[in-house]
C-alpha cells in the first residue's frame, strides 16, 4: 500500500478543519473587502482572456484602469442596493446561485451599456479595449463571487461529514461497480445509518487508484488484510451481486482472519430493480458461498411464453411456488392464481404480491410492466372436485406444480401420505389440467426420484410418471423438472443447523461423507422458468447442479459464518444414516437417455415416455386404496414393482421373516402384478 496516500489522506483531513475554522468566522464585511479586491482584477484577466494572453500593458494600462473603476462602481452599487451582503453564504443553496446570476446579469448590462455610452462620449478614453470586455469580465466577476461564496459551503460540509465519520463505523466496500458505488451514495446522503464509505476494493485493473464519488480505490483483493490495518476498518460490505461463491468465501475468510465480520448485498436474483440501499444490506449466509456464476436465461423467451396468460401455481406458498409467484410476477402474467393447502402461507406471498403492485402503482418502483391479477385459492390438490372449482372459475392457461410432501424420513413413516399428495394429488391435477383443456403443465420434481430408496423419492417417481403419460396421451406440453436440495428451503439442512447453531449446538450430521446437490431457491426457479418454454411434450428436463457438497461441509462453514469454531464452540456430532436415506444422489434414471438442451444448465431425457409402464393406471388406482386402508406394506410392494430400483428396505427386512407376510412379497411378473396379488388388511 503507497504509504504517501495515507499521509495525504490525513493532511487534507487537517488542513479542511483548519480552512473551516477560518470561513466560519469571516462576516459580510470581510465578504466586501473580498469582492473589491476580486472586482480589480477581473478586468484584466477579461482583458487577457480575450487577446489570447498576448497584451501589451502599456497599450492598454489607462483605459483599462477606467474600466476597472466602472465596472466595480457598478457592481459595488448593484450589490450593495440589492442587499447582497445581508445574506448568511453557510447554508447557500441553489436558490443563491440563481440569485447571484440575476444580479450578473443585470450588472453586465449596466456596465455595458456605459461602456459604449462612455466610449462613444469620449472617443479615447476606452476606444483600445474591445467591445466584448464588460460581457466577458461580468462572467469572470459572477463565476468568481459564486465559487468564494460556495467554498464555505462545501468546505462546511466537508468537514461536518469528518465530525460525524469519527461517530460512524469505518466501512470498507469490496466491489466499485454500480452497486458499490449506489451503496457508497447512500452512505453519503444518510450519516444517520452510522457507516462510513472510506474506501472501494476491486479486481479491475482499470480501477486501481481512481476516486469514485469522492472514495478512493484503494486495490485489489490482495490488499484488503492491509487495508483493514491501516485505515482501522470496522466493517466490510461485499457488493458484488453476480460474483461466484468462492470469491466470496476467499474474502469471508480474509476478513474473519483479521476479526471483522463482512456482511453484503442480496445476489442479482433477489434485487427486483437496480436499486441498491442500505437497508439492502444483510449478513453472509450459505447460499452466498455456494453461488455459482449468474445464470442467463432467455427472458424474453420466458416473458413471451407467460405474458397475457393466466398462470396457477400449486403449493403457491412453499419455497419453490413462493419464488415462482415472485419471478412469473416479472413476466407479464394476466393473472395468477395462488392455490395452496396451508393458508398462512398462501397469505404470506399474496401480501408481498399486493405490496409490491401498490409500491408499482404509487411510483415508488421504477418498473414498465403490466400489472397481474392476484388471486388466492385455499384448496387440498388431494381434492379433485375443489380443483375443479378453481379451474371452472378461473380458466388457467399454464400450471407450475410445486405442492408436494418432500420431508424424506417422515415420509417413510407416512407412506400413505406420500401417495395421497405426491401421486394421486398430481394424478388429480392433470385430469382437472386435460378436462378444462389446459396446454401447459410444469411439475416440479426431485433428483431423489432417480433409483430412489425412499417413499418420497419413488412416489414423486410415479408422479414424473404420470405426468409423462398424460403428454403421451394428450399431445399437450406436459413436462417434469427435476432438481436437488435447494438451500433454505422450509425443513431443510440449512434452517435445521442454523437453530441447532443458535441453540449452542452440537450439529447432528447424520454421515461423514453424506453428500447433496445444492441450489439456492430462485436459481432452481430461474431454472425452471427456463425448462418450461424449452421442454417439448412428454419430456423430463434436468438441472444441472454442479457439483456436489459435503454436508458435514456445509455444518462446518455455517459455524465459521456465525462467528464460532468447528468442535470448539460447537460440536458435530454424526448419528447415522436415516430410514431411506443414502449417501450420494444419483442424476440418471437405469434406460434413461440424457442429451443436452439449448441451454447449458438443462438436461433433456430423450426417451422419458417410453419408459412409463403399460400397467401404471391400474396400479395407481390401487396404490389410492392401499394408501385410503394405510397399508404400508402393500404401499412399498406396488412402489417396488412400479419403480426400477426401488428396494425398501421395509420388504428386505421382511424378505426372511414371517412366512405369512412373505407370501404377499413372492416375485412376479410385472404383467401379472395386478392379478396375483391382494392387499393386506392393517
Amino acid at each position: 500500500m503507497n504509504i504517501l496516500f495515507f499521509l495525504s489522506h490525513f493532511t487534507v483531513q487537517k488542513t479542511i478543519k483548519t480552512l473551516s475554522n477560518q470561513l466560519s468566522k469571516v462576516r459580510n464585511r470581510h465578504w466586501f473587502i473580498f469582492d473589491i479586491t476580486i472586482f480589480a482584477m477581473t478586468p484584466l484577466l477579461a482583458l487577457s482572456l480575450r487577446l489570447d494572453g498576448d497584451i501589451n500593458l502599456q497599450e492598454y494600462i489607462s483605459q483599462l484602469e477606467v474600466a476597472t473603476i466602472l465596472f466595480l462602481v457598478v457592481k459595488l452599487i448593484v450589490f450593495w442596493g440589492c442587499g447582497f451582503y445581508k445574506r448568511y453564504w453557510r447554508y447557500a443553496s441553489i436558490e443563491e446561485v440563481i440569485y447571484i446570476v440575476m444580479l450578473m446579469t443585470g450588472v453586465i448590462v449596466i456596465q455595458t451599456t456605459l461602456f459604449n455610452i462612455l466610449d462613444k462620449t469620449f472617443n479615447m478614453l476606452l476606444s483600445n479595449l474591445p467591445q466584448s470586455l464588460p460581457i466577458l469580465e461580468g462572467i469572470l466577476s459572477g463565476i468568481c463571487v459564486i465559487a468564494l461564496r460556495f467554498s464555505v459551503r462545501v468546505v462546511e460540509r466537508v468537514n461536518h461529514r469528518q465530525k460525524i465519520s469519527k461517530h460512524r463505523e469505518r466501512v470498507l466496500i469490496i466491489g466499485a461497480g454500480s452497486a458499490g458505488v449506489s451503496l457508497a451514495e447512500d452512505m453519503q446522503r444518510n450519516p444517520q445509518f452510522g457507516v462510513y464509505p472510506v474506501g472501494f476494493i476491486d479486481d479491475a485493473i482499470k480501477k486501481q487508484h481512481i476516486h469514485l464519488r469522492g472514495i478512493p480505490v484503494l486495490g485489489d483483493r490482495s490488499k484488503i488484510s492491509e487495508v483493514i490495518k491501516t485505515l482501522k476498518i470496522q466493517k466490510i460490505i461485499i457488493a458484488m451481486p453476480t460474483v461466484s461463491g468462492q470469491i466470496i468465501r476467499e474474502i469471508v475468510d480474509i476478513c474473519q482472519a483479521n476479526g471483522v465480520q463482512p456482511s453484503t448485498l442480496p445476489g442479482i436474483h433477489e434485487i427486483l430493480n437496480s436499486r441498491v440501499r442500505l437497508d439492502s444490506i444483510r449478513d453472509i449466509k450459505i447460499e452466498d458461498l455456494l453461488r455459482r456464476e449468474p445464470i442467463h436465461i432467455d427472458i424474453k423467451r420466458v416473458s413471451t411464453f407467460i405474458k397475457n396468460k393466466t398462470v396457477l401455481i400449486t403449493g403457491s406458498g412453499g419455497s419453490i411456488g413462493s419464488e415462482l409467484c415472485r419471478q412469473i410476477f416479472r413476466c407479464h402474467p394476466a393473472k395468477i392464481i395462488l392455490i395452496g393447502h396451508g393458508e398462512n402461507s398462501v397469505f404470506n406471498i399474496q401480501q408481498e404480491l399486493e405490496q409490491l403492485i401498490q409500491i408499482i402503482n404509487n411510483g415508488k418502483l421504477a418498473i414498465n410492466i403490466p400489472l397481474p391479477q392476484i388471486y388466492t385459492f385455499i384448496a387440498d390438490i388431494r381434492v379433485k372436485s375443489r380443483l375443479e372449482h378453481a379451474f371452472e372459475r378461473f380458466k388457467p392457461d399454464v400450471i407450475f406444480h410445486a405442492a408436494a410432501h418432500k420431508h424424506v424420513p417422515l415420509m417413510e413413516l407416512n407412506p400413505a401420505e406420500a401417495i395421497t399428495n405426491n401421486v394421486i394429488g398430481t394424478r388429480n391435477l392433470l385430469q382437472v389440467a386435460l378436462q378444462y383443456n389446459v396446454e401447459h403443465f410444469v411439475m416440479i420434481s426431485t433428483d431423489k426420484a432417480v433409483n430412489p430408496t425412499n417413499v418420497m423419492g419413488a412416489s414423486k417417481r410415479v408422479a414424473e410418471m404420470l405426468v409423462l403419460q398424460a403428454a403421451k396421451q394428450s399431445g399437450k406440453s406436459y413436462v417434469a423438472v427435476r432438481f436437488g436440495n435447494v438451500l433454505g428451503s422450509r425443513g431443510s439442512v440449512v434452517p435445521t443447523f442454523q437453530k441447532q447453531i443458535l441453540a449452542g449446538g452440537p450439529i447432528t450430521v447424520t454421515h461423514p461423507d453424506i453428500c447433496r446437490y445444492f441450489m439456492t431457491i430462485p436459481e432452481a426457479v430461474q431454472l425452471v422458468l427456463q425448462a418450461s418454454v424449452l421442454g417439448r411434450s412428454g419430456e423430463v428436463l434436468m438441472l444441472n447442479m454442479g457439483e456436489p457438497v459435503k454436508i458435514v461441509d456445509l455444518a462446518k462453514e455455517l459455524i465459521h459464518l456465525s462467528g464460532y469454531e468447528v468442535n470448539k464452540d460447537i460440536d458435530i456430532v454424526f448419528t447415522g444414516l436415516r430410514p431411506g436415506e443414502k449417501l450420494f444422489e444419483e442424476l440418471f434414471v437405469e434406460g434413461e437417455e440424457y442429451e443436452k438442451t439449448e441451454h447449458e444448465k438443462l438436461l433433456v431425457v430423450k426417451n422419458a415416455s417410453q419408459i412409463i409402464p403399460s400397467y401404471l393406471d391400474m396400479t395407481v388406482e390401487t396404490l389410492l386404496g392401499a394408501a385410503a386402508k394405510n397399508d404400508t406394506p402393500y404401499i412399498m410392494l406396488l412402489l417396488s414393482q412400479l419403480v426400477a430400483g426401488y428396494k425398501p428396505k421395509y420388504l428386505e427386512k421382511n424378505g426372511s421373516g414371517d412366512t405369512e407376510i412373505n407370501t404377499v412379497f413372492i416375485p412376479i411378473s410385472n404383467s401379472n402384478i395386478l392379478a396375483n396379488t391382494e392387499p393386506q388388511g392393517v
